[in-house]
């Protein structure tokens, strides 16, 4: 594992105060390109996400205009009522998304499986970094903005439910992650640029308030519009 994997754990405040939650929650407010592009312009335009700290699960609630909400695991995706009645489920979620592109719309199981997974990703980095058969090599530094940022090269193992197997995470001068590189695989391997922003600190570990999500370009300068999702997060609790 990279020293920069340590540095920048311990700059979001430590694996050990990390390991004694379970759960996190968060209200999320989401906007962006993508979501009308797929056909769920608004079903998590405002909702909730709660995520397993210790395992790959993801809720998010409500599905609208349902109350319903979502269970994601990499193996089955339900919808459910209030009542936990299934109302649509997807068994081996990954290949349903074989030759979508940008443009092809979701089921509702299929916008839990995409939501699930990347909401998980998000907000367990960079402590997913040491989970096992993750491997993480520092790479050269990248320039932008006025800054130097260390960069790591992040190779994924396929029982981890992700965007592509190779991403890259951006570091500044504290540990801080600005910024997260990868290509979306089910939606024709799209490749994305992702800025955080607005680093708070809960029960002494730091989070984000701000995500965006534009397109890369071969020579590594994203690009400026189309915003492909944008994510404001609020209210963070740890269990």
């Amino acid at each position: 594992m990279s020293d920069l994997v340590d540095f920048a754990i311990n700059a979001h405040g430590g694996l050990d105060r990390f390991n004694k939650f379970d759960f996190l929650t968060a209200r999320l407010k989401q906007g962006g390109a993508l979501w009308p592009l797929k056909g769920q312009a608004t079903t998590l335009q405002e909702a909730n996400v709660k995520i397993d700290l210790r395992k790959e699960w993801t809720s998010h609630w409500p599905f609208a205009p349902t109350t319903h909400h979502s269970v994601f695991t990499p193996e089955l995706v339900r919808i459910e009522d209030e009542a936990g009645n299934v109302v649509e489920e997807l068994t081996n979620p990954r290949p349903t998304f074989e030759g979508f592109e940008l443009e092809t719309p979701w089921s509702l199981p299929q916008l839990g499986y995409f939501a699930g997974y990347a909401m998980w990703n998000y907000l367990t980095a960079p402590f997913l970094l040491t989970r096992p058969g993750v491997v993480s090599v520092e790479v050269d530094p990248w320039s932008e903005g006025g800054e130097t940022w260390r960069r790591l090269r992040v190779e994924f193992p396929d029982t981890i439910a992700t965007h592509s197997r190779i991403q890259h995470y951006y570091f500044d001068d504290k540990g801080l992650l600005r910024r997260h590189d990868y290509e979306v695989e089910i939606q024709g391997n799209n490749s994305a640029a992702h800025y955080l922003t607005g680093p708070v600190v809960v029960d002494g570990i730091t989070l984000y308030s701000n995500m965006r999500i534009v397109p890369n370009t071969p020579d590594n300068v994203p690009m400026s519009e189309p915003e492909l999702v944008t994510i404001e997060l609020s209210d963070y609790k740890f269990d």
